[in-house]
């Protein structure tokens, strides 16, 4: 088939097929798409933001850790010490299990991004249809318009628009783009309409090759629980051997080379803390997992623990407190002289005829007055979040401007506000028809303004909406509202919806300095008539006052803002660009989701941390217990086959299921520093009544078997009194596993006593045994008390 003339390929070469100046009114033909496609020449998309099946079958069996164990396993097999390889069970179940469970949430997180994906318009064989950005080629002729991110780089064919290339370039000025202008990937398009040719894509575009040169340079972020658990594991796993053969040349000394290397492997297993970095990425895994199947993307695994966090909620007034569609309620004219009501119709129905419209302020006028039109606009300003107004000129007809009436008539205002600021206090948008006498241009001059009537369009609020922010109210969670519309008017409609403090409310244009922002965040909680720029300023402004923002949009207003928060949350039915930048996207664009997303979030970060505890407990003893061994006269008081029975009982059993139980308070201050102050009492515990119960075996000369089997005993009793206090408030599902895991203890210890080489002990063992065992609750409540009372005074400090 024959294409017109001026498609006639250009002499430029790009992967041995010619850039081709595509018509913008016929698009590529089928054959000519099939050719690039077979050539390399789509848009495809990035690798997904999850990890490989192969890279997490890798990163769960090549571990260094897995490593130790198979050294540890090949020292025992040497000396015969068989039974004492029972850890390895462990270990291989506890990679089975994340690896079995990472790839679970890593398909289902896939199959809804596959979900999410963007589409455009895009013209084909003279047909308009809808196509998903990764089946694009290039020279496709793409149509651009407000709320779209551009998807590859590309050329302006027809039309004209303003873009934002914050996300490039960090300015967040407004560009207008003309055709012959180059439109770059990664840019979002404020207002306006374009037809595109698609010049670079997939790999060659300029996001793509900006992402590529960026991730050679910098390193993949950690949220601060993971730096807590890597930074951990690295000081381990830098220890562990000089320790290990510190330890056994200490315990040759006194032992046989057979009970040397016993003694040793358990004392660096009981080291390692194996289970503690795989809970955590299955329980993040998991919780993605759980937000998939209520149709939550998560984009950024980081973002579930920011949310535990969460402590102001910015949201936007349209499409979150309301419902997004709005209807035209009434018009009131305002100069009844020169305007009546069949002129004023006149000019809406020209301003708003054969235009598509870009938000949802424009739909509703559009389906209210885009009536038949004989009038022809010469030149047409459109709508930007900026100036919040647009205008058309007709020509012998006159110019127009519709818009925000503080914004068009300025330091005017006054004179209209008698009639405008009632509906805005009804909760009403407000919008001002107006003459204009001059020549259009992005800058008004209000002196050539002639007011003509108020428009009042209004949209239900959402009928989930008080629930969800008494919620957040219950939870601790300040809600704000960041809406560019009158502050009057989002008051009222936030005080309707439930939300505490909504008649504290200021205009944005009067905050100038970084001062008065860091002010309003204390005391304002609607902010109104707020440019895309200022959204930013007050997110910024929130988390420099020591706040985590979590921040909700769907318009093209809102993607500065979102990609600043510390949690940006998008609605898929909003503009593709918020989308792109948040890290979690509401497929159903229900904000009634929020308070369930927000409660996963502490549900899985408080389990880990209650988990990562128990974990802890063992890994302190062990590692003090080693080095004091290299200075005092003891053996190592416990079994590797006895370790691996109580960390399975009080540790991994337990841990299990309280990863999985509801736990819905707000996680405050460090990971790290929370998880230590909670297992340093069972920790020390151990320690001193160990240390004693070799004290009194040395003293009255008892022999090494009953160190052990007392050792056995204080360490399970210590395990369970930290499970108990780690437990509270009991539930009855917490009761039960306690029970089970206290009687299948019992039940291993005098059931099966030769299995796991715990020996009967003397009369006089027996007794030291109950004296030490008595004092270990005692002693557990004491340190706690000293840590929980170090934690409230360094709190007291900090508020201070």
């Amino acid at each position: 088939m024959k294409r017109k003339e001026q498609n006639k390929p250009h002499t430029v070469k790009y992967r041995s097929i010619p850039i081709m100046n595509a018509d913008p009114r016929e698009g590529l033909s089928g054959r000519e798409v099939v050719l690039r496609q077979q050539n390399g020449l789509r848009n495809i998309t990035p690798a997904s933001n999850t990890k490989s099946e192969k890279q997490i079958i890798k990163e769960n069996v090549f571990t260094f850790f897995n490593l130790i164990f198979i050294v540890l396993a090949v020292l025992l097999l040497i000396v015969g010490s068989f039974k004492n390889m029972t850890f390895l069970v462990v270990a291989i179940a506890n990679t089975m299990i994340g690896i079995f469970q990472e790839i679970r949430a890593k398909r289902t997180v896939d199959k809804l991004t596959l979900v999410a994906a963007g589409t455009v318009k895009t013209i084909r064989d003279g047909q308009m249809v809808k196509i998903r950005t990764d089946q694009l080629v290039r020279d496709d002729i793409v149509e651009f318009s407000a709320g779209n991110q551009i998807c590859a780089d590309a050329i302006v064919r027809d039309g004209q628009m303003q873009v934002n290339e914050s996300l490039l370039t960090g300015e967040a000025d407004a560009i207008i783009k003309r055709p012959g202008d180059i439109l770059k990937s990664g840019s979002f398009v404020i207002s306006g309409r374009c037809k595109a040719q698609l010049t670079h894509v997939g790999a060659e575009s300029y996001a793509a090759k900006l992402a590529a040169e960026a991730s050679s340079n910098v390193k993949s972020t950690q949220s601060e629980m993971m730096k807590s658990l890597t930074k951990l594991i690295t000081v381990v796993g830098i220890a562990l051997i000089p320790m290990g053969i510190l330890l056994f040349i200490r315990q040759m000394q006194s032992q046989s080379f057979s009970d040397s290397i016993v003694a040793t492997v358990s004392a660096l297993i009981g080291m390692i803390p194996e289970g503690l970095y795989l809970l955590t990425s299955v329980a993040i895994a998991v919780s993605s997992l759980k937000l998939a199947k209520k149709r939550v993307l998560v984009q950024d695994m980081n973002c579930i623990e920011t949310l535990a966090h969460v402590d102001v909620l910015c949201v936007d007034k349209t499409g979150t407190i309301t419902e997004p569609t709005m209807e035209v309620s009434d018009v009131f004219p305002l100069d009844t002289d020169r305007f009546s009501y069949e002129q004023i119709e006149k000019i809406l129905a020209a301003f708003y005829f054969g235009e598509e419209p870009d938000n949802e302020t424009a739909k509703a006028m559009t389906q209210q007055f885009a009536l038949q039109s004989d009038w022809s606009a010469r030149k047409r300003i459109p709508f930007s979040s900026s100036t919040k107004w647009s205008a058309a000129d007709f020509g012998e007809n006159g110019s127009y401007i519709i818009g925000a009436p503080e914004f068009v008539m300025g330091d005017r205002y006054d004179s209209i506000r008698g009639n405008a600021e009632p509906w805005s206090a009804k909760g009403c948008r407000v919008l001002l028809l107006a003459a204009y006498s001059a020549n259009l241009s992005p800058s008004l001059d209000n002196h050539y303004i002639t007011p003509i009537a108020l428009i009042f369009l209004n949209n239900r609020i959402r009928p989930d909406a008080p629930e969800t922010f008494r919620y957040f109210a219950a939870q601790g969670v300040s809600v704000r509202v960041i809406s560019g519309d009158n502050p009057i008017t989002v008051s009222e409609v936030a005080n309707r919806a439930g939300i505490l403090n909504a008649d504290k409310y200021i205009d944005a244009s009067a905050l100038v300095s970084e001062r008065d922002f860091h002010e309003a965040v204390k005391k304002y909680t609607v902010f109104g008539r707020v440019t895309p720029d200022q959204k930013r300023r007050l997110v910024r402004a929130f988390q420099a006052n020591g706040y985590t923002v979590a921040m909700t949009g769907d318009g093209v207003n809102d993607v500065l803002a979102l990609k600043d928060a510390d949690c940006g949350i998008a609605m898929a039915s909003g503009s593709q660009a918020a989308s792109q930048v948040s890290q979690i996207v509401l497929l159903d664009s229900q904000f009634s989701s929020m308070p369930g997303i927000v409660a996963e979030g502490r549900r899985v970060i408080n389990n880990i941390q209650r988990a990562a505890s128990l974990f802890l407990v063992k890994n302190i003893f062990s590692f003090v217990m080693t080095l004091l061994l290299m200075f005092i006269h003891m053996p190592f008081p416990i079994q590797p086959i006895q370790l691996s029975l109580i960390s399975s009982l009080t540790i991994g059993l337990p841990s299990f299921f309280l990863a999985l139980e509801p736990n819905y308070s707000r996680v405050s201050g460090k990971f790290m520093v929370n998880v230590i102050r909670r297992a340093m009492p069972g920790g020390l515990t151990n320690i001193i009544l160990v240390l004693l119960s070799g004290f009194f075996v040395s003293l009255f000369k008892l022999p090494e078997s009953d160190l052990n089997t007392i050792s056995v005993w204080i360490i399970a009793t210590v395990g369970f009194v930290t499970l108990f206090y780690v437990s509270k408030p009991f539930s009855k599902l917490r009761i039960i596993i306690f029970v089970v895991a206290l009687a299948a203890m019992l039940i291993a210890v005098f059931a099966f006593s030769g299995f796991f080489e715990i020996a009967a002990l003397s009369s006089r063992s027996i007794l030291i045994l109950a004296l030490l065992m008595i004092c270990c609750p005692s002693l557990y409540r004491f340190f706690l008390f000293i840590f929980d009372r170090q934690m409230r005074n360094r709190s007291l400090k900090k508020l201070k």
